[in-house]
């Protein structure tokens, strides 16, 4: 059984990554979370956005939410990421991706062009 100091550390815990997940950043992060997602390792994924993006204090420019179906099956997990208009779509994504895309396109702005559809060596 958790004191109540206990549960309340946690509750400060996951304020800060229901918040990441309910704001309204300028860049928007959304993970495919169908079954077809999940199965090919979407939650991991999604769990690394939330923790990369929380740990680089950009939870007022980031927003990472879940979506279902993207539509693109074979290669989930799949990852889009919206900054303004543009549009990029990761496929076949990992932790080790998650976090790498995170580096160079979020905080650089320079998209990993080797995970993109139409450009990921399939």
């Amino acid at each position: 059984m958790k004191t109540l100091a206990e549960l309340a550390a946690i509750r400060e815990k996951m304020k800060g990554k229901l918040a990441l997940r309910e704001g309204s950043g300028e860049i928007r992060v959304v993970v495919g979370m169908a079954t077809c997602g999940i199965a090919a390792g979407a939650r991991p994924v999604l769990a690394t956005f939330t923790e990369e993006i929380s740990k680089a204090g950009l939870e007022d420019k980031v927003t990472v939410t879940q979506t279902g179906c993207i539509g693109v099956c074979q290669y989930e997990p799949v990852v889009e990421v919206y900054c303004g208009e543009e549009k990029t779509t990761y496929v076949k994504m990992t932790p080790d991706k998650a976090k790498e895309v995170v580096e160079k396109h979020i905080k650089g702005g320079n998209v990993v062009t080797e995970y993109v559809i139409g450009t990921a060596n399939l």
